[in-house]
């Protein structure tokens, strides 16, 4: 009797986006036996982020910290330090350690990715992080009045349906290791996280949309479960998936993950007071436009919702897993 092979190697996925959702999905998929690469935005603007990219001229830390400590396989303590932020503290307060960290490899190296590469070791981080470019970006928003705002961490706040983004400036090189990464992936990952804000602004970035088009890779696209205010309200999976095709103008996604399970009204409640609902699960628009899809029961909820991150990286793992045995 024919026996399906397992794959030989571990499966190389490179991961593309920012935020909390993507450091949830790395917490199950470092489980995975994956060789993970991390590519992360580099266009936050706001909070402690904010202050250390503009005080030091160095890229945001924020989102490559939380991917670091999400595949960290340091001591919890270490990595529940990092996360810590101070509240009070001239100069202090706002600010976490893992950012501060982050700034004093970046000046004791003279280099942002080198700091960041000295970390990971520090953290015995399961796979590799790389930020889409060694410089910070601007991320702009033209808006549906035509109004132009300036700033990530403005764009949500503006009140109005988003146009377009665009990056500033819009050249912007990426980092050549993170292209390496995309040309020699066998699976392709992006999102969940904020559309425009943390998704977005690693497409934009030329030859990083470029390399992950010409790949031969599978390509995934994990869709969040609740809008953003701001950002997507009233959107839809097919409007998530329309907005990155009219950005970059391609077909990207071979599959689309999505979230079919319930979510409790007292949990609908909670987040329709932030002006946030839940994505519509239109699965025959996005059929229609050629995505194939996998849902299932994805959400947790604890203080928030979350992506299940045992569950999705077991989704994960199992199509890159099918698709490099038929590719073989």
């Amino acid at each position: 009797m024919k026996t399906i092979q397992k794959v030989a190697r571990r499966p190389k996925i490179v991961v593309i986006g920012g935020g909390t959702g993507l450091s949830v999905m790395l917490r199950g998929l470092k489980e995975k036996p994956l060789d993970i690469t991390a590519i992360v935005t580099v266009a936050d603007d706001g909070g402690s982020s904010g202050i250390l990219r503009n005080e030091l001229n160095i890229p945001p830390p924020g989102d490559i910290r939380s991917v670091l400590t999400a595949l960290a396989d340091a001591e919890p303590l270490l990595t529940e330090v990092l996360r810590y932020r101070f509240h009070s503290g001239t100069g202090l307060a706002g600010h976490s350690l893992g950012n501060l960290m982050l700034a004093a490899m970046t000046d004791i190296s003279g280099d942002f990715v080198t700091g960041v590469r000295q970390l990971s070791q520090v953290l015995a981080v399961r796979g590799r992080v790389l930020p889409a470019a060694n410089r910070a970006i601007v991320l702009k928003a033209e808006m549906a009045d035509g109004t132009i705002i300036t700033g990530e961490s403005m764009i949500p706040k503006a009140g109005q349906a988003i146009k377009r983004v665009f990056l500033e400036p819009a050249d912007v090189e990426p980092l050549a290791e993170a292209v390496e990464a995309i040309e020699g992936a066998d699976a392709i990952l992006i999102g969940p996280g904020s559309l425009y804000t943390s998704i977005m602004p690693n497409l934009l970035v030329p030859k990083l949309a470029q390399a992950i088009v010409e790949s031969e890779a599978v390509k995934l696209f994990v869709c969040n479960v609740m809008t953003q205010p701001g950002e997507t309200d009233n959107y839809s999976v097919s409007d998530h998936l329309d907005a990155i095709h009219a950005h970059i103008g391609h077909h990207l996604f071979d599959y689309v993950i999505v979230n079919d399970g319930e979510i409790p009204p007292q949990v609908e409640s909670k987040y329709a007071e932030m002006g946030s609902k839940a994505v519509h699960l239109d699965i025959d628009e996005v059929t229609k436009r050629g995505y194939e899809v996998i849902a299932d029961r994805l959400v947790l909820f604890r203080t928030f919702l979350r992506h299940d991150a045992e569950r999705l990286s077991h989704h994960i793992y199992k199509l890159v897993e099918n698709w490099m045995i038929r590719k073989r």
